[in-house]
């Protein structure tokens, strides 16, 4: 009897040493990216940067001649500096994780811009809400819709208004792809150096980010654990910054905070300048 409860406690460990082995080995492929591998997510990255500049020359176009209030000025001077942050932030990536700061730098400057259009337009501050899964560089989501991958389960994902339509139409959403070798895939395809880059946009959502990705190659990812935990969340909660407050609309189950208008219009808005200037190097 004492032979085979030894041999029982043997098979046991043994098991459990095989488990704990394979699932560290596991963590360990994932976490040794090739330098082209961080190269493309970095690149990804930089080209994200290089859109929203040029989406805040076209919105200081857009604002030429109108009224602009403190809450405005405060706004775009905080997606100015994004713009900024992310650029020098992406110039230290030496590691796929580190791009996590980045788009977060990032998703905190799209939905500055998106604050200032709301002030100069008259209408209430945006919800916070993640970009849009489809293609991060549409800026925040205004909605959720239900989606399916080919040959994949329908599942929830936050979309831009434009990406919402299409979707529902029946259409295919305009999805950011990236080079992987001689082709183009969606970002969720591209491999685990963009697990980082996901988390950045997604990470506050959770649980609800791994449901976003299954059946995708990041899917496995984020069930798994491979990176750690990157669910730090967005500012959320508060009073709306700034002037114009206000409350932000309907925006489904990705909503970060209890009003609007988190803490994007508070704070010094810096030398902010001539309004029509110089932004430098786009």
């Amino acid at each position: 009897m004492e032979l085979i409860l030894l041999i029982a406690v043997v098979v046991i460990a043994v098991l459990a040493y095989r488990s704990y082995r394979r699932t560290q080995l596991q963590t360990k492929k994932q976490q040794e990216l090739t330098a082209a591998e961080v190269e493309s997510v970095k690149r990804t990255a930089d080209e994200d940067i290089t859109k929203f500049g040029e989406e805040l020359q076209d919105l200081d176009l857009d604002m030429v001649g109108k009224d602009l209030g403190d809450g405005a000025r405060q706004d775009y001077q905080r997606a100015l500096d994004s713009y900024e942050s992310a650029k020098q932030a992406v110039a230290q990536v030496t590691e796929a994780d580190q791009i996590k700061h980045v788009i977060e730098i990032l998703e905190d400057g799209r939905y500055a811009m998106a604050c200032v259009r709301a002030r100069v337009n008259g209408e209430p501050l945006p919800q916070r809400r993640p970009s849009c899964f489809f293609n991060p560089q549409h800026g925040p989501s205004v909605e959720d819709v239900t989606w399916a991958p080919p040959g994949g389960a329908p599942r929830e994902v936050p979309a831009c208004a434009a990406d919402a339509e299409r979707v529902r139409a029946g259409a295919d959403p305009d999805i950011r792809k990236v080079m992987v070798g001689p082709q183009r895939v969606p970002y969720w395809q591209a491999g685990p150096a963009y697990a980082p880059y996901a988390q950045g946009m997604f990470g506050a959502l959770g649980g609800v980010m791994t449901g976003m990705f299954i059946g995708t190659m990041l899917g496995g990812m984020f069930a798994g654990g491979g990176y750690g935990d990157y669910a730090g969340g967005y500012e959320g909660g508060g009073e709306g910054g700034g002037e114009g407050g206000g409350e932000g609309g309907d925006g489904g189950g990705f909503d970060f905070s209890e009003d609007s208008g988190g803490d994007m219009g508070g704070g010094d808005s810096g030398g902010w300048g001539d309004f029509g200037g110089d932004f430098g190097d786009f």
